[in-house]
């Protein structure tokens, strides 16, 4: 069954279920629809946030639970692990929010967090916020952009389209923390503590 014919025979159901598995495309083709009339645009975009948010609570406590067990250490030693952990110990808030958005740490990224000693009730909140902007996002871009996406790349390329979207925001994020890095270097070398 194809995403589209999934997304009409079992409607906002199928986009929250879609958006927690298979993340962008699905949120995007929502968007579609709510750009086509058959979902509304408020209701679309909290059954994807939903879950988004669900997909990675169950990540994060898998990452919890098992983190000393032989397959979530056999997983930390993975390259993926390490980068997510790193980061994470550099920006813990910052990851936590804008994990969603790297393309290929999504799914790793809750189960290393959940790993750490980070509070769960802290996650659980910055990962709804988190996942209601992820939601906005996607299904924004499927409403403004799906009609175009479609006519310029057709349907078989509708996950190019949305990695390159993703880059873009990627993009965006990275050079939001460089300047804001730059500018807390700046502060530090002034002595003006950070506020």
């Amino acid at each position: 069954m194809q995403l589209e014919q999934f997304l009409t025979q079992y409607g906002l159901w199928a986009l929250g279920i879609g958006a927690g598995l298979e993340g962008e495309t699905v949120t995007v083709l929502g968007g579609m629809f709510v750009h086509r009339g058959l979902f509304a645009f408020l209701p679309a975009v909290l059954a994807a946030s939903l879950g988004s948010f669900l997909a990675d609570q169950v990540f994060f406590a898998l990452g919890r639970g098992f983190r000393d067990t032989a397959y979530v250490q056999k997983i930390r030693a993975k390259p993926a692990f390490k980068r997510a952990l790193a980061v994470f110990d550099r920006h813990p808030t910052g990851f936590v929010f804008a994990f969603r958005f790297l393309y290929g740490l999504r799914t790793i990224s809750p189960v290393a967090i959940g790993t750490t000693d980070l509070r769960a009730s802290r996650f659980v909140l910055i990962n709804a916020a988190a996942a209601l902007v992820w939601g906005a996002t996607f299904v924004t871009l499927g409403y403004f952009f799906g009609q175009a996406i479609e006519a310029l790349f057709g349907r078989l390329h509708l996950n190019a389209v949305i990695l390159c979207a993703v880059a873009v925001l990627v993009i965006a994020a990275w050079l939001a923390h460089t300047i804001t890095a730059r500018q807390r270097k700046a502060r530090e070398q002034r002595g003006t503590p950070d506020g």
